[in-house]
């Protein structure tokens, strides 16, 4: 019985050791690895299809020859439909050389198979590559477009915050950078229009400067009128507060005139729709069960004299 009990407290005191000592191992590796510089392997990284399109596209752009005088207008109207990348002008000049080629040879293929004459042949592919040439540059209007009216949407709410931040207390600077805050998600745009500006005066340009190029980059009527707002409060040392409110309630006028402008010419755009399409029904309905009506009556009668 001794012999027994000894035997269980050597493997019970052996047991104990044994993970004691796994565990202060165990704690010190962990350390050392804590303290050791950690060596990343980075595994290899497959280019996705659009990154090598965009590259493609990008190479073939360079080798197109670029007037130095539509450079810079270019560049602005890219900057204004949002394509802000460095090389925006030559994946735009590489775009509308793949869509020229595109769309040629498509026109051309098409006219071969329906076997049109060589006149019509020759102007249905030229056709192709003269629209196939305006089509990025279309599509870069439409963007221009697009984005400027989502600006001006996002205007009124993004100049009624800025009221509330101002007379709250905020700085001009720390009022953009809280709008492009809180209204990054609803208005997108003009949220990133007004961090551009917050980055560019963080990176040394005067206010003047900033909100100068604010007006330029997104070339909005409406925006333009605040910058000027902004100039002449910041120059004369006017109230913030002051002109922010009253070019709100500026542009809430101007914006229900031209809702009462538009409601005013409603009354004339309704008259083709409704003398085209809604009079030749209504006649239909009106007159025509009477005319059958007369034809099946009075026919017989002058048949019978």
């Amino acid at each position: 019985m001794l012999v027994i009990l000894t035997c269980v407290v050597f493997v019970l005191v052996t047991v104990v050791t044994a993970i004691m000592g796994l565990r202060l191992t165990n704690w010190r590796t962990r350390a050392v690895e804590r303290l050791a510089t950690k060596v990343y392997i980075k595994a290899p990284i497959l280019p996705s299809p659009s990154l090598i399109w965009q590259e493609l596209v990008s190479s073939v752009g360079s080798m197109v020859p670029s007037s130095p005088k539509n450079l810079p207008r270019l560049k602005k109207r890219l900057v204004r439909a949002g394509f802000r990348a460095q090389n925006a002008a030559r994946l735009f000049n590489g775009a509308r050389v793949v869509s020229t080629l595109a769309f040629g040879v498509t026109g051309f293929l098409l006219a071969y198979y329906r076997q049109l004459a060589f006149d019509n042949l020759l102007y249905t592919t030229a056709g192709a590559f003269f629209f196939g040439y305006l089509a990025p540059m279309q599509f870069v209007v439409f963007r221009i477009r697009r984005r400027q009216h989502a600006i001006e949407r996002g205007l009124p709410n993004a100049l009624d915050l800025m009221v509330v931040c101002v007379e709250s207390g905020l700085g001009l600077d720390q009022t953009v950078i809280q709008v492009a805050k809180e209204l990054q998600f609803a208005y997108p745009e003009i949220c990133e229009e007004f961090t551009m500006m917050n980055l560019e005066m963080r990176a040394g340009k005067r206010r003047i400067e900033a909100l100068h190029n604010l007006a330029e980059r997104a070339g909005v009527e409406e925006l333009k009128k605040l910058v000027a707002v902004l100039v002449q409060t910041d120059r004369f040392g006017t109230s913030i507060a002051q002109s922010l409110r009253g070019h709100s309630e500026y542009m809430r006028i101007m914006a229900r005139q031209r809702a009462e402008e538009q409601a005013a010419k409603l009354a004339v755009k309704l008259v083709f729709p409704i003398f085209f399409c809604v009079l030749p029904s209504l006649f239909v309905v009106t007159v025509g069960p009477v005319l059958t009506r007369l034809i099946r009556d009075l026919f017989p009668m002058f048949e019978s004299m």
